[in-house]
């Protein structure tokens, strides 16, 4: 591919600025029908706990001491993974009585603590709005339950309960057509370099003084002469 100065590549892009436009628009359009059509909808609900100070502690002193704080970070990670249990998942899905595979569920269930703190934030995903913030609901009573026959303890408590969202937490109608007008433009642009590159035609006075060293005395344009029309006719 001949070296191109800035003025040139510049002009490249202008002179095909019209299939540029068509290949972003086509871009856009295929990103609008990605985002209507085929992706489906899922709702996202979030519930918070909170690790407070047992209830057998509250009553000898009343106060939290340094100890219930330090016991309680050290269960933040393990009350994470216990919210996934099979126990915890199984009762949740006889409860509320619904359909749903127990891999899928716990598949759907995402646990995050929040970094230096007592809090732990459980999260479900389900294409029903309604059903993610029950199963997320459900969840904290049954793991607040679980926690306080395996540890003897009511150190758990729900902070904000699940509320049901009407916005899908997987669609972003913008971002989505963002990405791909940037494809379509990223795409464009390989194009017209491509097709400058396997064009190997001469088109201007400049091009041969540019290729070959030399100066152009004169050109002959190109004229298409309809022989038909040169001999004139009749009108009928």
């Amino acid at each position: 591919m001949e070296e191109l100065d800035l003025k040139e590549l510049l002009m490249l892009f202008w002179n095909k600025k019209v299939k540029i436009l068509l290949i972003v628009a086509i871009f856009i359009a295929l990103g609008i029908i990605y985002t209507i059509g085929f992706v489906t909808p899922v709702y996202t609900s979030s519930t918070t706990l909170v690790l407070a100070t047992s209830e057998t502690s509250a009553t000898q002193t009343n106060t939290i001491t340094t100890t219930d704080i330090t016991l309680n970070s050290k269960l933040v990670s393990t009350y994470s993974e216990l919210v996934k249990s099979k126990k915890v998942v199984r009762t949740v899905i006889s409860n509320l009585g619904i359909d749903i595979e127990e891999k899928e569920l716990k598949k759907n269930i995402t646990v995050s603590s929040v970094k230096d703190t007592e809090l732990i934030e459980i999260s479900v995903t389900n294409e029903n709005a309604a059903n993610a913030s029950k199963i997320a609901n459900e969840i904290a009573v049954v793991f607040t339950k679980e926690v306080a026959e395996i540890y003897n303890i009511n150190n758990v408590h729900v902070l904000d309960e699940a509320e049901t969202d009407s916005i899908p937490s997987n669609i972003n109608h913008i971002k989505d057509v963002a990405i791909f007008t940037f494809i379509g433009i990223v795409i464009s642009i390989l194009y017209v370099l491509l097709a400058n590159m396997l064009d190997t035609t001469v088109k201007t006075a400049e091009e041969v003084e540019k290729e070959f060293k030399i100066p152009v005395l004169a050109s002959i344009p190109m004229y298409n002469f309809d022989m038909e029309k040169g001999k004139g006719g009749k009108k009928k």
